[in-house]
């Protein structure tokens, strides 16, 4: 934390290679002028290098409240424009977001670690929401009902809830806010964001952008800080109607618990301990190349992430040979070098890593790759494989959160399921399998949101993402993700 006392318009300097640097915006954004209204300030480093980058005012509980205001002002005129007219601001931001894809992806590697080609991809999927969005922003909101009284006509109508308060993580700075913010723009809403404060220029130069794009003074707002002192007042605040969250279960259950006392509504995309699961009869190539795919984008910082392989028994000795000499191959470096593994977000990421490394040996596991820091720099973690990893391994229960993959043995079709299923969390499960019996059966009993057959990717503007038991609450994306930022209205007339 520094202490730079300034409350004018403050720029970090601009990251080498940017074609626009006014996109590498250090403020607050705010009734739509930048704001750097505090003494304090968060330092923001690469994790690569450890490098300072940058700094974001640190704003306090009166400047989060401060952007509720202008959010409630602004809501009366956004929620009454056209829908068409809300659309087509969605569609300039979507648009300035494409032609900014190089520079936000640079923004991004450099405050987040991952290597360039992911953070290009994660633009992409940021502004395939706001597209997304921009269409849905279009579509009738009435549903005709059959009136059940003989002289009345019946209507039941969607309206934006009001003030929607975001709050997004550090490991996909820019996607987790667009499929937020884009769904409570379309819907009428108008945001206070609150980005991690360990990655919020990501956050900062999409306001920039929705700015030029015409987004009016109030309906988006960026605020950086603290998490406890920009979000505690937002969960007390009637006036936010709406929390969405992404993060941790442990943050998600805390975020609850306080917004209980003014009854908002949830969206709350939290932990997974997502089972990988490869039957005999699957095709090995294909597993492990998608088992590689699930387990190490992001360097393993994805809640999607594979965290146990259970691995059929005929094919299991082949598959760890295999899958180790994949891992192996893995190039690991900063991110601005394009390698297939960047680094981890803190030191706190590290150790568990390192902990959940010595555990498994512990109890009996076998290192294959890996087991250990990677000497490209502190924040580097080898990919690392664990086999024969016993059912009360750390590993198996907790979200590792990081490249470290425990691969284990199962013999049958129920047992695999139970143990998949033996875990708090559901969000997604991979399955591997080419009977198309079993992938029905197996896809209707494993207790997750999300199962993606054969492949991993399966995430996307039109889909419904979300999971099941402590990982969370409503879905983002597609049509559904506008309903939490909905209230649905009853109108009974009279027709006499």
């Amino acid at each position: 934390m520094s202490a730079s006392a300034s409350k004018t318009h403050r720029r970090a300097d601009p990251i080498a290679g940017l074609a626009d640097p006014d996109l590498f915006c250090a403020s607050a954004f705010i009734d739509g002028q930048r704001s750097n209204d505090s003494a304090d300030t968060i330092d923001v480093t690469d994790p690569a290098t450890g490098q300072v980058i940058g700094a974001v005012p640190a704003l306090d509980g009166a400047a989060s409240t401060t952007a509720v205001d202008a959010a409630a002002r602004a809501f009366p005129d956004w929620s009454g424009l056209l829908p068409q007219e809300r659309a087509a601001i969605l569609r300039r931001w979507y648009e300035a977001i494409r032609n900014a894809r190089d520079d936000l992806a640079l923004i991004m590697t450099r405050e987040q670690g991952k290597p360039l080609f992911e953070s290009r991809g994660e633009i992409d999927y940021a502004a395939s929401f706001v597209e997304f969005y921009a269409e849905e922003a279009k579509r009738p909101n009435i549903e005709s009902v059959t009136s059940h009284l003989a002289d009345a006509e019946v209507e039941v109508w969607r309206e934006p809830a009001g003030v929607a308060a975001l709050i997004t993580p550090w490991n996909f700075p820019a996607a987790m806010l667009t499929r937020k913010a884009a769904a409570a723009l379309a819907a009428g809403c108008t945001c206070v964001a609150h980005p991690s404060s360990e990655t919020p220029f990501s956050a900062t130069a999409l306001a920039v952008l929705a700015d030029r794009a015409g987004m009016p003074p109030g309906v988006f707002n960026v605020v950086t800080g603290r998490a406890a002192e920009v979000v505690e007042p937002w969960t007390n605040d009637p006036r936010v109607r709406v929390l969405s969250f992404t993060g941790s279960t442990e943050i998600g259950r805390l975020l609850y618990r306080q917004s209980a006392g003014t009854m908002k509504r949830l969206v709350m995309e939290l932990g997974g301990l997502a089972p990988f699961i490869v039957f005999a009869d699957a095709d090995l190539d294909q597993a492990v190349e998608e088992a590689i795919k699930a387990k190490f984008a992001t360097s393993g910082q994805d809640c999607l992430g594979a965290n146990r392989f259970f691995i059929e028994r005929p094919l299991y000795d082949e598959f760890c040979r295999r899958f180790a000499g994949a891992t192996a191959a893995l190039t690991v470096g900063p991110g601005i070098d394009d390698p297939d593994i960047g680094p981890l977000m803190n030191q706190r990421a590290v150790d568990k890593q390192r902990q959940h490394v010595e555990d498994a040996l512990a109890k009996g596991a076998r290192c294959l790759v890996g087991g250990k820091a990677h000497p490209a720099g502190p924040l580097f973690f080898a990919p690392t494989v664990l086999v024969d990893v016993p059912a009360d391994a750390l590993v198996m229960h907790e979200e590792t959160f990081g490249p470290v993959a425990a691969i284990a043995p199962f013999d049958d079709e129920a047992t695999v399921i139970a143990r998949a299923n033996d875990t708090e969390y559901g969000l997604i499960a991979y399955l591997h399998t080419n009977d198309p019996r079993r992938i029905y059966r197996a896809s209707r009993a494993l207790q997750f949101g999300m199962v993606a057959v054969n492949r991993t990717k399966v995430t996307g503007a039109p889909i419904p993402f979300g999971g099941m038991k402590q990982s969370g609450l409503g879905r983002e994306g597609a049509r559904l993700g506008m309903e939490a930022f909905t209230e649905v209205k009853y109108v009974c007339r009279d027709w006499r």
